[in-house]
């Protein structure tokens, strides 16, 4: 079996070009169907590790998703992370800034939703707008964006250490004609009209190798964890006990 994690991920201090990945790789798999079986034993794995998290509370997920717009990060939050319990995992889209964050220093509106022991969170975008954007439109002076890349190195140092959270990071990668395709898609199919913006036109894939990929990698990570379940905290003779007692009560009143 491919070890994706090892075959995508980008070393500290790499340079790289897009244009040097094959935006269209698939693995072995050739089509969805073949690949089907395979996501599915990594979304019930998900959905196991997730519960050793929550019962355990001493390790958290954070798993970022960034890409260009139609790239697919709604799709992984739909078909990925479907394999994860609502109640210990949230979503947040960080859409542009509102007037209050703008007041604030830009990792104040991140922060709060940084994920508790225990739990799983997903930023649909994230801080990371804050040295692309910013800088790519030319939103604030460089002395303030430049100092951000150390400024975001010393927020996720101090979630990693002081709340044992390991962070999954994922540039969702396609080609500027898939894009189009995909743009095009939202024109011609009324329920996704609604994800059009003024500015998708002016700035079909392997949309399953996606879930494939991300799914297995984040299954590696949440096993690298090696979460146990905690022992029970009570005495489970006692605790049995006063059941087969209250259960021999419920029988000889039925007589």
């Amino acid at each position: 079996m491919s070890d994706y994690r090892k075959k995508f991920i980008v070393k500290p201090d790499s340079k790289i070009r897009l244009k040097h990945f094959d935006s269209g790789y698939h693995g072995k798999h050739e089509s969805h169907k073949s690949a089907l079986l395979e996501i599915q034993k990594n979304l019930q794995k998900m959905d196991q590790l997730q519960y050793r998290m929550y019962a355990e509370s001493k390790h958290s997920l954070l798993i970022v998703l960034q890409g260009l717009d139609a790239a697919g990060k709604d799709g992984v939050v739909r078909h990925v992370l479907t394999g994860l319990n609502p109640s210990g995992c949230i979503s947040t889209n960080f859409k542009e800034p509102t007037k209050e964050d703008l007041a604030h220093d830009f990792l104040w509106r991140v922060h709060p939703h940084v994920p508790a022991k225990g739990s799983i969170a997903i930023f649909n975008r994230s801080h990371y707008e804050d040295v692309l954007v910013v800088r790519v439109h030319e939103l604030a002076p460089e002395k303030v964006w430049s100092k951000r890349y150390d400024q975001i190195n010393d927020f996720e140092r101090l979630i990693t250490t002081e709340n044992n959270t390991a962070i999954l990071k994922f540039f969702l990668h396609i080609s500027k004609e898939e894009q189009l395709a995909r743009f095009k898609k939202r024109l011609d199919e009324p329920d996704r009209q609604w994800k059009i913006s003024d500015s998708d036109y002016k700035k079909r894939a392997y949309k399953w190798f996606r879930d494939l990929a991300i799914s297995q990698i984040i299954v590696r990570q949440m096993e690298e964890m090696n979460m146990q379940l905690p022992k029970p905290t009570v005495n489970l003779a006692e605790i049995r006990r006063e059941y087969h007692q209250a259960e021999d009560g419920r029988k000889a009143g039925r007589k």
